[in-house]
């Protein structure tokens, strides 16, 4: 009987332990964060400078500021679409490829990646506290740069991940490089960022409830 009962606990420990390794954190890096890439035609990217700016300019006028512009500014817009068309290009046309085109960029820069939803992921960045208790950072960003959001504009949505740690990582500095572990998830967040010359808004895709947070090495 007690072999049997040996043989039974065994069994039953490697059931528990199998899935337990076999869900042993994959190591990926900030560019598996982000989407499968959606070819898409970019009117914008054969034009030359000159081209670029002319159309901005026409932009502003006829469409951002068509209520207030004064007789000298239609003149000029005329002037400006004239030349365009004169090199073979549809100024309406590509005001109507500019929203799609913005739309194509939006979506680059915040979807997921899919295929990390749901996994057991491992990634090193830095870590920038947003609720501190005890010392100890319980929910924090994790960027892929030093000083971002705060001395740099912040990364695309789909470039941070909130995390919420529920043990706390203690801190002494900001932008502490370390890992983070647990299930990667999706969840569009926005809030403020608070710091000492002014706020951001800050925009994310990604979530995780980190099972560890360690330095990195």
């Amino acid at each position: 009987m007690k072999t049997i009962a040996h043989f039974l606990n065994t069994l039953f420990a490697l059931a528990i332990a199998g899935p337990l390794l076999a869900a042993d954190p994959r190591n990926i890096s900030w560019q598996d964060l982000l989407p499968e890439e959606r070819p898409y035609h970019d009117p914008f990217a054969t034009l030359e400078y000159s081209q670029v700016n002319a159309l901005a300019m026409l932009y502003r006028i006829e469409i951002l500021h068509a209520d207030t512009a004064d007789d000298e500014k239609r003149a000029e817009a005329f002037q400006i679409r004239e030349d365009l068309v004169s090199q073979g290009l549809d100024p309406d046309w590509l005001f109507e490829q500019r929203e799609i085109v913005m739309n194509q960029r939006l979506i680059a820069a915040r979807e997921p990646n899919l295929d990390l939803l749901g996994e057991n992921v491992r990634l090193p960045g830095y870590l920038l506290p947003l609720d501190i208790v005890d010392q100890k950072a319980v929910e924090f960003l994790l960027v892929p740069t030093v000083g971002a959001c705060i001395h740099t504009p912040p990364p695309p949505a789909n470039q941070m991940v909130y995390v919420r740690y529920e043990q706390g990582f203690e801190i002494d500095e900001l932008y502490k490089p370390v890992w983070i572990s647990g299930e990667m998830r999706a969840q569009s967040r926005s809030q403020s960022l608070n710091y000492v010359d002014g706020q951001a808004n800050i925009e994310t895709s990604y979530a995780m409830d980190a099972l560890s947070v360690e330095i990195y090495d």
